[in-house]
């Protein structure tokens, strides 16, 4: 009986000491990547929610673009997005990466987790909004013609920000969250692209399924691509997309329905 007492405080006394070095270590990250951000983005677009860091790329041309807004992963703003805007802007895109995590950037998965779950989805509309109105308002965009989308957790905000948003042209998903309420996708207005990888096990089989069904049922146009032997985030930088046969088709996957429904007939 004294060794399992001793035992379970043992074990009281390991957690408590994981949970505080944890609370400890998530502030010490911030600190240590302070300012990050700051050097990847070269906009400030006002919010009501506060100013929103971006980072703004464009091909030169005295023509309209269609315009993409560009969602990070949980890990928040890094160099891989901005290599993969940058290289879609090579397209013929507007693209806008907005930082939506104010300023916090990591890659420690406690510290993703702990920015994505603290981050108000009110004040993610709030911005996207302030990003989707800057967007309208620049004489080289065709406001018809906005798409959004995103990475990991940026694909499940793309299409959260799509049903918030009618004038959502697009909706570009890259293994995020589509566990949703199916009755509430006839408020989308656009096509939805869905790229998830078959062993992903942090987005189910059966909840992409189920929301492929549901667009169908709501009479969405949509392209679901489910990539076997694949799991999460296997899309990565542009860098190992073109090394990668299976992330280029990705890719190509994307820009190919990108230029279907932004750019045909223009």
């Amino acid at each position: 009986m004294r060794f399992l007492f001793r035992l379970l405080r043992g074990l009281f006394v390991a957690v408590i000491a994981v949970v505080a070095a944890l609370f400890v270590s998530i502030p010490i990250d911030g600190f240590l990547n302070r300012g990050k951000v700051e050097t990847m983005t070269n906009t400030v677009i006002p919010s009501s929610a506060g100013n929103v860091n971006a980072f703004v790329v464009a091909p030169q041309t005295d023509q309209r673009l269609p315009a993409v807004i560009m969602i990070h992963e949980f890990w928040g703003l890094k160099p891989e997005i901005i290599g993969k805007a940058e290289a879609l802007s090579t397209e013929g895109y507007l693209v806008v990466a907005p930082d939506t995590f104010r300023g916090q950037t990591t890659s420690w998965l406690a510290k993703a987790i702990w920015q994505t779950i603290r981050t108000p989805r009110e004040n993610v509309n709030a911005d996207l909004d302030a990003v989707f109105a800057w967007l309208v308002s620049q004489p080289n965009v065709d406001p018809e013609r906005i798409m959004v989308m995103g990475f990991c957790y940026g694909g499940g905000t793309s299409l959260l920000y799509s049903l918030h948003n009618p004038e959502v042209a697009a909706t570009g998903i890259f293994y995020g969250n589509v566990g949703v309420d199916t009755s509430e996708l006839t408020k989308l207005s656009g096509p939805v692209l869905g790229i998830f990888g078959e062993d992903d096990t942090s987005i189910p089989l059966e909840e992409v399924r189920a929301f492929e069904a549901g667009l169908e049922q709501a009479n969405i146009p949509n392209q679901i691509t489910i990539y076997q032997d694949k799991g999460h985030a296997f899309v990565k930088s542009i860098a190992e997309i073109e090394r990668d046969p299976v992330q280029q088709q990705a890719w190509n996957e994307f820009l190919e329905f990108a230029e279907t429904h932004l750019k045909d007939g223009l």
